[in-house]
C-alpha cells in the first residue's frame, strides 16, 4: 500500500497547492512537489534529478522550475532548482532552505515546513524571474505528483 498518496490530508494537499500557486504568483519560475513511498537507489537528489526530468521540468522556457522531493517512507527529501535558478541563487540558498524543512519535519509540521519552503523558493524566484504578464503562463501543473 502506497503511503505517499495519503501522507497528506485532503486539506493539507490543498494548502500546499495553495502555495505553489502563491509562490508563482509573482514569478514566471515553476515550483512542483513529488511524493514517493521510497527513494529508489537511496540518494534524494539523485532520485530528484531524475523526476526533475521525468516531469518535463527542465522543459521550461527561462530553465528556472524547483521540485521539492519527499520519500516519505526512507525520510529523505532533496531541493533542485534547474539551471537557471541555480545560476543566480545566494551560494547556500538551497541549504538554508532544506536545513528550515528539516526542522519542521523533525517536530512533525511537514505542510507548514513545505509550505514555508515553497513560498521561500517563490520569493526568490519572483526577484530574479519576476511575472512578465499576459504572455507568461503555468507552464507545469500545481497539483502534487505522486509516485511509488
Amino acid at each position: 500500500m502506497s503511503h505517499a498518496g495519503n501522507f497528506f490530508s485532503k486539506a493539507e494537499d490543498e494548502r500546499i497547492v495553495q502555495a505553489i500557486r502563491q509562490a508563482e504568483l509573482k514569478s514566471s519560475g515553476e515550483i512542483r512537489v513529488h511524493l514517493e513511498d521510497h527513494c529508489p537507489g537511496g540518494n534524494a537528489l539523485d532520485r530528484a534529478a531524475e523526476l526533475f526530468e521525468e516531469l518535463g521540468m527542465s522543459a521550461t522556457a527561462q530553465r528556472n522550475g524547483v521540485l521539492f522531493y519527499l520519500a516519505v517512507q526512507d525520510h529523505r527529501f532533496a531541493v533542485l532548482g534547474d539551471s537557471g535558478i541555480n545560476a543566480i541563487v545566494p551560494k547556500g540558498f538551497w541549504d538554508s532552505i532544506k536545513s528550515q524543512m528539516e526542522a519542521d519535519f523533525k517536530q512533525k509540521k511537514f505542510t507548514e515546513g513545505l509550505c514555508r519552503a515553497v513560498l521561500e523558493a517563490g520569493r526568490l524566484l519572483a526577484t530574479h524571474f519576476p511575472h512578465t504578464g499576459d504572455q507568461d503562463r503555468n507552464e507545469l501543473s500545481d497539483e502534487l505528483s505522486i509516485g511509488r
